[in-house]
């Protein structure tokens, strides 16, 4: 063999053993290439710029900025809110808010009945019968649910006092408010209605009688003095009002709005 290739490699021209020897070279690195597997590649994660002064601008004002006649969501909502706060209507407080504004926050009240809760001016007509004034009377449950509430009145006998307490339980006073029948005093002078109110020492005191409430003046923190004629006092702790809803400013259109809002 090694004759025969000796003879052939001879009678071969440069030409042929250049091209014979090329041939080889390129079998030996296709070879090499096929049999050795490429090394795995790693990925490498991507990094993200950091946010640079410019970079946060040019962002923010490619948000903010925006054709004209068009706004943001948010924007829409802040001015859907402006205008539902603007246009939202006042509540009116309650009557219970009312009645606790008007005493101050007083948790004792003592009241005289004729004339005030009664439609009745006089003892005398309380002998036949009483009767509640229902102008008041949403007044009166709303007192009975805040404070401590003793009604008072001078009567001339047992029929009076039976009618006085009949015409109160007929109101719902003793059952919707927190009035109970012991709170409600009897006395046969204006005398003994001034002693219950300097015992009981209250943080308010209702009645009619301008005697009475001079004398308390001294001795009781506020005084409401109920009168159609209205009485300039030069104390400030006493005040003046045709009636008791009156004082509360509570008409009858207001009544019925407060109540229908309840």
């Amino acid at each position: 063999m090694s004759n025969l290739f000796s003879i052939s490699l001879q009678k071969l021209d440069p030409r042929s053993v250049g091209a014979i020897a090329g041939l080889a070279v390129a079998i030996i690195f296709t070879y090499r290439f096929t049999r050795s597997p490429a090394p795995p590649t790693r990925r490498q994660p991507k990094r993200q710029a950091p946010i640079t002064s410019s970079t946060a601008i040019s962002t923010q004002s490619n948000i903010t900025l925006m054709p004209s006649g068009v706004y943001s969501s948010s924007e829409d909502l802040r001015a859907q809110n402006t205008f539902d706060e603007f246009f939202q209507p006042v509540k009116q407080p309650t009557l219970g808010q009312i009645v606790r504004q008007k005493l101050n926050e007083g948790r004792k009240v003592t009241c005289r009945l004729l004339g005030v809760i009664l439609e009745e001016s006089s003892p005398e007509e309380l002998q036949t019968k009483a009767t509640v004034r229902p102008s008041v009377l949403d007044v009166l449950l709303e007192i009975t649910k805040f404070c401590d509430l003793y009604l008072m009145e001078r009567v001339i006998d047992d029929e009076s006092e039976k009618n006085v307490l009949l015409a109160l339980e007929n109101a719902g006073i003793f059952t919707s408010g927190g009035l109970v029948k012991d709170k409600v005093l009897f006395c046969s002078t204006e005398n003994g209605r001034t002693s219950f109110v300097r015992q009981l020492e209250p943080d308010w005191h209702i009645d009619t009688n301008p005697e009475i409430v001079s004398q308390l003046a001294r001795f009781i923190k506020y005084q409401l003095h109920v009168s159609p004629v209205k009485t300039e006092w030069t104390t400030g702790k006493v005040l003046s009002s045709p009636s008791l809803e009156k004082f509360f400013g509570i008409t009858i259109r207001e009544k019925i709005y407060l109540f229908q809002n309840l």
